[in-house]
């Protein structure tokens, strides 16, 4: 038989065993039935009924209850073996398909189940580590990096520091703690700088193993549970789970190499040429997993809302010791998390490695194909998204004169939302008046404005203006007094009446006229404002809690985010560029905190830049290859 055989009859058997109805009780024909000890409780419900002629047993007595007790547990025991029994016999399937050795399948085994951190422990820590060691190397003050004996740009100390908390946090264990390596006597032959890298490296592979931990648990405690089939339908089974099994397919076969290359030698000679093989071949079924995330979420509140038993299940699933208090969401947002967490990890290892060596040009190819992947799931998703929008928007929009084309391929909304339009003459006396303003409802796409009017329903809204983004220009007011301090004027160069129009609107507050001018002319020589923002040595803020954006116009941000800071207000938001990724956007103060020393601001950039270089081809090797296996053409993701 088979190995796909195999796999296929030993689903079929697990399923049919948990769908299908339980066999009669009693036959009337031939053959001896096999009894199990919770057969005999409900074959003394059925005495009772249909009124057998021996005595009755005494249900309370303490004799039954006992032997009650041990038979229900007993047989809890042996659901439990069988149901581990089978996830391993499909773990071992998957891997014999991938080609891999018995021998290899068993030291895997060993190796995921030495790792007692699940991924989102492991993701959450190293962040909280990140901000940490950048604090300290904040608040390192010139006398104590003299007295450490480290130089003054204090370039060795970061992952030195970033070391020491790993060592004292529950968190992965580091490559030097490993008992072959303290014995080998390389930690005594080794420069620093090459241990550092070794950790790296050792990372990369050890929280691959933290993430295939969880992986399993979302496929054997939330997929293969029969309690919760039961409760879905197959679409539905196929919405909640999408393909997250070729993804733990693919995390298999990156891991077994992984492994491969530890068993080679205790001393690590690069992981990132495996990390470019597997992001070519296998990695681009992250992109489907993750564009699907979109309805996945969706058809989740769906079912949690309208389904009783499934909401049930679910919440005894997740009440369960095994899941450690997580939630069943979060493992499913586990693939992306985790392609977006390699490209740092293999970022990390890039601003390491010596430069023009064999091992910058794989660093620089696994960059460049995660960075491609991540790049097409974040594309895939806002696609979908925006899409959606653009016809919620159409349906909304009543064109007084001549229409205008919403829905396109490259248009998508960047900011919408209520300001106050000022009609009649622009003199601080008139202005007093309340009657002068009108509200009116701004769209504004990356290509388009629309100038609109909300109707009495409050559902529609009339379009009374309109013009490209391009021929749009801002003005300032905050100088010209406290009144006008929330005003802004905007000229709309050529209309669609192909004139020129001004407009004088007025914000809420001065965090929304600075979000909306710098949205409708985001370059600063199309708006007349001071450029005190950008000096030399830029502000950089680091993210201490993870915000989720709110509007098109804000970024969401992670962690230990790092980001250049572009705007601030005096009522809370910020506006900055992360340093990874190059993406712009607007956030609340409260979940950042400002890095002061200038040091960690240059290395900070120092390191951006190494990265930018090596993305746009300096010291890196030739590209060859393209993203989940498609040969033949070259891939050259631009870094922002």
């Amino acid at each position: 038989m088979s190995v796909a055989a195999i796999g296929h009859f030993l689903r079929g058997k697990w399923m049919q065993k948990s769908q299908d109805p339980p066999p009669e009780k009693h036959q009337a024909s031939g053959g001896v039935q096999p009894r199990h000890p919770e057969d005999d409780d409900d074959d003394d419900d059925d005495e009772a009924t249909v009124g057998f002629s021996r005595e009755p047993i005494r249900r309370n007595s303490r004799f039954y209850r006992s032997m009650r007790k041990k038979r229900l547990v007993s047989a809890e025991t042996c659901c439990i073996i069988i149901l581990h029994f089978v996830c391993c016999c499909l773990f071992t399937l998957r891997l014999l398909s991938n080609g891999d050795s018995s021998q290899t399948i068993v030291h895997s085994l060993n190796i995921v189940k030495s790792i007692a951190v699940l991924y989102q422990e492991y993701r959450d820590t190293s962040k909280q580590q990140e901000i940490e060691q950048r604090r300290q190397r904040d608040n390192l003050s010139p006398a104590d990096v003299t007295r450490a004996g480290l130089p003054e740009s204090g370039v060795v100390s970061a992952p030195v520091l970033q070391l020491q908390l790993r060592n004292s946090a529950r968190s992965l264990s580091l490559w030097q703690n490993l008992e072959a390596v303290q014995n080998s006597g390389l930690l005594e032959q080794l420069p620093q700088k090459e241990v550092i890298m070794q950790e790296a490296m050792f990372e990369l592979v050890t929280s691959e193993a933290s993430y295939y931990k969880s992986l399993e648990i979302l496929e054997t405690h939330f997929l293969r549970n029969p309690v919760l089939i039961h409760t879905l339908s197959q679409s539905d089974m196929h919405f909640l789970f999408s393909n997250i099994e070729e993804v733990m397919k693919a995390s298999e076969r990156f891991l077994m190499d992984l492994e491969h290359r530890i068993e080679e030698s205790i001393l690590i000679s690069d992981v990132c040429d495996i990390v470019f093989h597997h992001a070519v071949e296998h990695f681009g079924v992250f992109i489907s997993y993750v564009i699907n995330q979109v309805y996945q979420e969706k058809n989740y509140r769906r079912i949690l809302e309208g389904n009783q038993a499934f909401r049930e299940a679910m919440a005894s699933l997740e009440n369960h010791p095994r899941v450690r208090g997580l939630s069943f969401t979060s493992f499913l947002i586990l693939p992306f998390q985790r392609i977006t967490r390699l490209k740092l990890l293999v970022q990390n290892i890039l601003k390491k490695v010596e430069e023009n060596s064999e091992r910058e040009s794989n660093a620089i190819k696994a960059h460049q194909q995660l960075e491609q992947i991540v790049k097409e799931c974040n594309e895939g998703v806002r696609k979908m998204s925006r899409t959606e929008e653009l016809i919620s928007i159409e349906k909304t929009l009543e064109f007084k004169s001549k229409s205008v084309p919403i829905i396109s391929h490259s248009r998508w909304l960047l900011k919408k939302g209520e300001v106050q339009l000022m009609a009649g003459p622009k003199s601080t006396r008139t202005m007093k008046s309340r009657k002068l303003y009108h509200p009116v409802f701004l769209f504004l796409f990356n290509n388009l404005l629309l100038v609109t009017k909300r109707s009495s329903g409050g559902d529609k809204f009339q379009v009374l203006d309109s013009c490209t983004r391009a021929m749009l220009r801002t003005e300032d007011l905050e100088d010209q007094g406290q009144l006008l301090a929330n005003v802004f004027n905007l000229k709309l160069l050529e209309n669609q009446e192909e004139r020129p129009v001004s407009y004088m609107l007025k914000t809420s507050s001065m965090s929304d006229k600075l979000r909306w001018v710098c949205a409708l002319t985001p370059n600063r020589r199309t708006r007349f404002m001071s450029t005190s923002a950008h000096q030399p040595d830029s502000p950089q803020v680091q993210c201490i809690q993870s915000y989720s954006s709110q509007e098109p116009d804000e970024l969401s941000i992670e962690m230990a985010d790092v980001l250049n800071l572009l705007e601030r207000t005096d009522d809370g938001w910020m506006m900055g560029e992360r340093l990874h990724d190059g993406e712009r956007g607007w956030f609340p103060s409260r979940v950042v905190e400002e890095i002061q020393s200038k040091e960690v601001r240059v290395q900070n950039l120092r390191e951006a830049f190494r990265i930018q270089q090596a993305q746009e081809g300096v010291g890196g090797g030739p590209q060859t290859g393209s993203r989940a296996g498609v040969k033949g053409g070259t891939t050259s993701p631009q870094y922002l």
